[in-house]
């Protein structure tokens, strides 16, 4: 049971993307789904928690000055907005340095991802609290075919250890900012947070996501979504 004297937990999810995929002059993140807009599912979800310190909400440069007023539908006592920058790992870092230093245990998730759910975020937050990073995932059931250049079938690819990594990701703070220290001093760029510290040989474990914690990429997504939030849990 999670209880105030244990509240180190600092969440980012990261909102800064322009989602141009989706063809809509509106930021995707903005968007409303599953009658909400997408941010503010994550926002409030990440909230229920008592663990949890505080919740960096990494927008856009350009509307972390004045962000939407929908946003501080929550905890506004628990609620940082952060500037993102240029690319994904930026936004991160971004968040990373607005934790307070009560913060053990930290967070990454993308608001592109508004069905995370409670049970999901127990497992990575656990498992982070073991001392490894924890990566939301599902094991890879269809059948994997490799191609070459003219797309000729070379190989069947063996699935049996093989997951699609999701968010969120959770990891003790100090292999998380080392590992963003690091790439930041190499000029490394990844769009998966815990591929930063497996490169530098830290654990990393997978732990089971779900199938609703679909990532909104284009606009058929929408429709998919709000098919997902209206089934069964």
């Amino acid at each position: 049971m999670v209880t105030a004297s244990t509240a180190d937990v600092g969440v980012i999810i990261v909102a800064a993307g322009t989602g141009s995929r989706t063809g809509s002059a509106e930021l995707k993140q903005f968007r409303w789904v599953a009658g909400r807009p997408m941010l503010l599912h994550s926002v409030q979800r990440c909230m229920e928690r008592s663990d949890v310190v505080v919740v960096v909400a990494v927008l856009p440069r350009s509307h972390a000055g004045d962000p939407p007023p929908w946003i501080f539908q929550c905890d506004v006592d628990r609620l940082l907005v952060s500037a993102g920058g240029r690319e994904r790992g930026d936004s991160v870092y971004a968040g990373l340095t607005d934790m307070p230093p009560e913060v053990r245990i930290v967070v990454i998730h993308d608001a592109a991802r508004p069905l995370v759910d409670a049970d999901t975020l127990d497992r990575v937050i656990a498992a982070a609290r073991t001392g490894s990073g924890a990566v939301a995932g599902i094991p890879v059931t269809d059948t994997l075919k490799r191609v070459d250049d003219t797309d000729r079938v070379t190989e069947t690819v063996d699935r049996s250890h093989l997951w699609r990594a999701q968010t969120p990701q959770a990891f003790p703070r100090e292999m998380i900012e080392r590992a963003y220290a690091d790439a930041r001093a190499h000029g490394i760029r990844a769009t998966d947070d815990a591929a930063l510290c497996e490169r530098l040989g830290m654990p990393v474990v997978m732990v089971r996501g779900s199938e609703r914690a679909m990532k909104i990429t284009e606009e058929a997504d929408f429709a998919r979504a709000e098919a997902l939030a209206m089934g069964p849990r």
